[in-house]
């Protein structure tokens, strides 16, 4: 199968992460719980997670990485901790639910700074307007899931400081593909999956804390047991419950080959492949393609659709031809919105650094085939 759905979830991982996973399932219990060996040993693998997490992405205390479920939750903490009914929010029209439907199931205010697609500079410009009536918070994504347009968040950054709002950013395209240093965005908090471009097991997620979260759950955390409320220090004040340790080791495990692998040369992988498959698939009659023109705009995530055609039609056939990609609106109406796809979708193509070549040829061709060129 040529898996390109990379944007959801990437399927071909380093090996190490499924040897570190599987070990951990045998000899790691929970940290926190006890003194013997496998509580110890699950302690140290969590600390060395926080600690490769902290020195990727210029976080002073690996005590402020918190472990959470997925990039989801992590920004249902960042913005509960944040927003509250009412307030107002200035998000960019590129938003997932993920940001979107938290925002509205609270009551808050939310202004949409929608700028074109690909155009930095508009988006920035958007955003300076939309912050001359104030705002509570700003949440921006680094880049779009279903275009992979990469925002202008460390102009933004500079932005929010200028003016004392904080920003939460989404990192869940972005961490493990381009920089994400909360030392240089001065974020409040950012969010990441472990099961994209970091490379770890599903069921994992980093949120880095700059700012005082508040829990999105209570309960057991193995330390300060005689409190009934949650502890006032992270990462325990975030962190009730048993901790997924096979997950967390498999993404110490990803954190390790990407720091290895080098984010650089990571994104110049995929950058370059989606690049290609642009190119071959704007050649084909009846393609539309979302590409930008200036390489710096765009990640390794690319959609398009097909004249005609039923975009989630077409992701089946593709599917049926050993060809996965995703097509709809990949849980993200508000960019949909944006960029005049709302009512059709779009058929999604992502990468990661286990792409090649040969699986864009193969995509274009089977493409190619459903055009009738």
């Amino acid at each position: 199968m040529i898996y390109l759905d990379s944007a959801a979830t990437t399927l071909h991982k380093p090996p190490a992460v499924a040897r570190a996973t599987a070990w951990a399932v045998g000899h790691l219990a929970s940290p926190g719980r006890g003194g013997h060996p496998p509580a110890m040993r699950a302690a140290e693998a969590a600390f060395a997670c926080r600690q490769a997490a902290a020195e990727l992405f210029g976080v002073s205390d690996p005590e402020r990485v918190v472990f959470t479920s997925n990039a989801t939750h992590g920004l249902n903490i960042a913005i509960r901790s944040l927003v509250r009914p009412g307030d107002r929010v200035v998000i960019s029209g590129w938003e997932h639910n993920a940001v979107t439907r938290p925002l509205h199931g609270i009551g808050a205010e939310v202004v949409v700074a929608r700028g074109p697609l690909f155009d930095r500079a508009g988006q920035l410009a958007a955003f300076e307007d939309a912050l001359e009536g104030g705002a509570r918070a700003v949440i921006c994504n680094h880049v779009s899931n279903v275009f992979g347009f990469i925002l202008p968040v460390e102009e933004l950054a500079d932005l929010c400081r200028g003016r004392g709002i904080p920003l939460i950013l989404d990192a869940s395209q972005s961490a493990g593909c381009l920089p994400v240093r909360q030392d240089r965005l001065g974020a409040e908090y950012i969010a990441m999956p472990g099961h994209k471009g970091l490379y770890g097991p599903q069921g994992t997620g980093l949120l880095l804390c700059g700012g005082h979260p508040e829990p999105l759950l209570e309960g057991g955390t193995g330390s300060a047991s005689a409190l009934q409320s949650m502890p006032d220090f992270l990462p325990d004040r975030l962190e009730a419950g048993t901790h997924n340790m096979p997950g967390i080791a498999g993404l110490l495990a990803g954190l390790r080959y990407v720091r290895t692998r080098g984010t650089q040369a990571i994104f110049r992988r995929e950058r370059g492949l989606i690049r290609g498959a642009a190119r071959a698939l704007a050649r084909l009659p009846g393609v539309q393609v979302f590409s930008a023109a200036d390489p710096a705009a765009q990640a390794g995530v690319l959609s398009f659709r097909l004249e005609g055609r039923d975009c989630e039609a077409v992701g089946e056939v593709l599917g049926s031809r050993g060809i996965a990609v995703r097509a709809g609106l990949h849980c993200a109406p508000a960019a949909h919105q944006s960029a005049g796809t709302l009512e059709t979708g779009t058929i999604r193509v992502s990468v990661s650094d286990f792409n090649t070549p040969s699986d864009i040829d193969k995509l274009v061709r089977a493409v190619s085939g459903l055009t009738g060129a």
